[in-house]
């Protein structure tokens, strides 16, 4: 299994670090991004796994001691878009059904149950057709992406600030227009759910906010269970700890049937671009009555991957927003 992390050294160069089946990081010879390399992948047609190896290995990279980026950016970054889906991992709908199920009757189905059956009843279509449409949600472009380390910044605005621990698929888009999946990460698919509380419509502003990604892009296939620990650090001292599982074992949907329904919209298939999209959770700090500060640091951290997820919040002002006309 193959992991690639981005870095920046202490002479300001950046670089691209490979670390193969577990064992200690080292440098690509001649790789400054993951981007560089998935571009060159697709013009050599190869795959990032084979050209990986052909590279060998540089120097060996002290992970701590360099400065850890974000495993995909891009050089403009109005051309990486965030998005992603919810309701999608088995045992997902009880956590939101406990926010939206204010005024209904226990007895009736809300618009989140609904849909989450509708993804345990058809989101895991046969090879090849396309299944039940999961609910889906724009985040924001690579401006709102957070390096490792680096604070997530909640809106002044905002009436929360919480944490979704999440498997991010990675993409590029082919000059052809063909989704390529670069891998995976693992990711804090940060967001405001009592803004969603207050009614689910208002889905969308709870989404727009700043996102985590671990240091590492899995290269190759995700594992079908992916077990891991998601915990919010108050002070030094854990606040609250709870274990979470991704993979396709303990999802109401297949990713192919995610990635199909995100990619059968044209303007998600522009040359160039490149893709970050969350996978959903059902594991919600906030729905066990958590509320988080600034200050306080999330950690996710679950295997295959070896490094974690590791961000603070921090509120931040947020400018005036009139409008004035030209």
């Amino acid at each position: 299994m193959i992991s690639l992390v981005q870095f920046r050294g202490a002479d300001g160069d950046r670089g691209v670090a490979v670390i193969r089946d577990g064992r200690a990081a080292s440098r690509l010879p001649g790789v400054s991004s993951t981007l560089a390399l998935a571009r060159r992948a697709l013009a050599e047609g190869t795959t990032l796994d084979a050209l990986t190896r052909a590279l060998g290995d540089g120097p060996p990279v002290d992970l701590a001691a360099v400065e850890l980026l974000a495993p995909i950016d891009h050089e403009d970054s109005a051309h990486l878009l965030l998005s992603g889906t919810g309701l999608t991992h088995l045992g997902s709908a009880e956590g939101r059904d406990k926010m939206h199920r204010a005024l209904d009757d226990a007895a009736h189905q809300t618009d989140s149950m609904k849909m989450f059956l509708m993804g345990v009843e058809g989101g895991k279509p046969a090879d090849g057709a396309q299944g039940a449409q999961p609910e889906w949600f724009y985040k924001g472009d690579g401006s709102s992406l957070v390096a490792p380390g680096a604070p997530l910044l909640s809106p002044d605005f905002a009436l929360d600030a919480g944490e979704e621990p999440e498997i991010a698929g990675i993409y590029l888009i082919a000059g052809d227009g063909t989704p390529v999946r670069l891998g995976y990460a693992l990711a804090n698919e940060f967001s405001d759910h009592v803004t969603e509380r207050g009614n689910y419509l208002w889905l969308a502003h709870s989404k727009l906010r700043p996102a985590a990604l671990g240091p590492e892009l899995l290269v190759g296939e995700l594992p079908a269970h992916v077990e891991g620990v998601s915990r919010i650090v108050r002070e030094g001292r854990t606040l609250w700890e709870k274990p979470f599982l991704s993979g396709e074992d303990n999802m109401s949907h297949s990713i192919a049937n995610l990635e199909r329904h995100h990619f059968k919209y044209g303007l998600f298939r522009r040359p160039g671009d490149v893709h970050v999209h969350f996978f959903g959770t059902a594991t919600l700090s906030c729905s066990d009555g958590i509320e988080t500060r600034e200050g306080d640091v999330f950690e996710i951290e679950a295997a295959p991957f070896t490094l974690p997820v590791r961000n603070p919040i921090v509120r931040a002002a947020s400018p005036a927003a009139a409008v004035k006309a030209l």
